[in-house]
């Protein structure tokens, strides 16, 4: 297990988003600490516009030193960081790019 200081991720509890991931370390039962951002009336944290300067959205995962932003590709970072216990996406390309696209599909039509 990683220790807690060394995973953190930027979200709110209400994100569908920020949840995808939080499920995802879950899955992989790491240990990481979840840091509630406030999004709304520009109350957004230092660590959130230094880790994800251009969009300023949430999830971020912090891994050590690195800043993952997008929750699909947070996906893609830890199934492979981590390889061990279960795995998130399908490890054959073609199955990996069905879930992607309906994991796209749902976000892009049904969340937003």
């Amino acid at each position: 297990m990683e220790a807690i200081s060394s995973i953190k991720v930027l979200g709110t509890s209400t994100s569908p988003f920020s949840n995808r991931v939080e499920i995802a370390l879950n899955i992989k039962s790491l240990d990481y600490e979840f840091i509630i951002e406030d999004i709304f009336f520009n109350n957004k944290s230092e660590l959130l516009l230094q880790s994800n300067p251009i969009h300023k959205k949430i999830p971020i995962l912090i891994h050590g030193d690195k800043s993952i932003c997008e929750s699909l590709v947070i996906l893609q970072y830890i199934d492979e960081t981590w390889p061990d216990g279960l795995s998130i996406l399908p490890s054959d390309p073609y199955d990996c790019a069905i879930a992607r696209f309906w994991a796209s599909y749902v976000d892009n039509k049904v969340l937003l």
